[in-house]
């Protein structure tokens, strides 16, 4: 998947409420990993529920927190892509110790 060039379709709205304006591929590429996501924290709730030995939760937990981080990748890619750029170009500077804000939640 080329999510790069579908990143760019990426746009954020003007005007005192933002909000993204993702293409409804990127959309609907987001929302399956995130039900993919979902589901396998439902099977780790499982896991701990039957007694599964620890290092299989844990292995599963660490697959998780990895397609979390590729949500969260694509998404900040999106952002800096579309969001960022605009904000950058219309003048409004704050947008990157916002952007600094979020990376670093991210990077945790």
């Amino acid at each position: 998947m080329d999510h790069l060039t579908e990143m760019d379709e990426a746009h954020c709205a003007a005007g005192a409420e933002r909000k993204s304006h993702h293409s409804d591929k990127i959309k609907t590429n987001l929302i399956t990993r995130l039900n993919r996501i979902e589901g396998q924290i439902r099977g780790v709730k499982g896991m701990i529920e039957r007694d599964t030995y620890c290092d299989d939760v844990l292995n599963q937990i660490a697959a998780i927190q990895s397609a979390l981080n590729s949500v969260g990748k694509m998404l900040l890619e999106g952002h800096m892509r579309s969001c960022v750029v605009e904000r950058i170009e219309e003048g409004d500077h704050d947008v990157i110790d916002e952007l600094m804000k979020t990376m670093n939640k991210l990077m945790k």
